[in-house]
């Protein structure tokens, strides 16, 4: 056998034995946020809240208190987290929201949302559903282009 050939094998045996352990890791991941997942909509309870503002921010800026800094990897402190503060009775949270949900939370709305400690897990409208109300933003060319017609 040539040379050329018996590299080529090597290379794809190598890339079919990394493809297997990213297979079996990836699934050991979902299994074991499908449990985290299944924790939190435990413990969740329903609270009616007024939003006051959401933004994304990093974690160690958002305000949250020295345990939650603690208790996260340190390589995810400085990863930006979508936050939003709210005022749940007479006082005025900083909650952490789920990605998905985002979009969905009305600034300046009172909401029903299902909370998890700080987290917030789902969130319904208090008097109609909510909608993604927000238009997709421009392309920096496009906003260009618009101004030059």
């Amino acid at each position: 056998m040539s040379p050329w050939i018996i590299a080529l094998l090597v290379v794809v045996g190598i890339l079919l034995v990394g493809f297997i352990v990213l297979s079996i890791v990836g699934s050991k991941m979902q299994k074991k946020n499908a449990a985290a997942q299944a924790d939190l909509r435990a413990a969740a309870q329903a609270t009616s809240m007024l939003v006051i503002d959401k933004k994304r921010m990093k974690l160690k800026d958002a305000g949250f208190p020295q345990i939650v800094l603690d208790q996260t990897p340190k390589y995810a402190r400085g990863a930006k987290v979508p936050v939003v503060k709210a005022k749940i009775g007479p006082q005025i949270h900083t909650l952490m929201c789920d990605e998905k949900l985002f979009d969905l939370v009305p600034v300046k709305k009172e909401v029903r949302a299902m909370l998890s400690g700080i987290y917030i897990v789902d969130i319904k409208g208090l008097r109609k559903p909510l909608q993604k109300d927000e238009k997709p933003k421009k392309k920096w060319f496009s906003r260009k282009k618009e101004k030059e017609n």
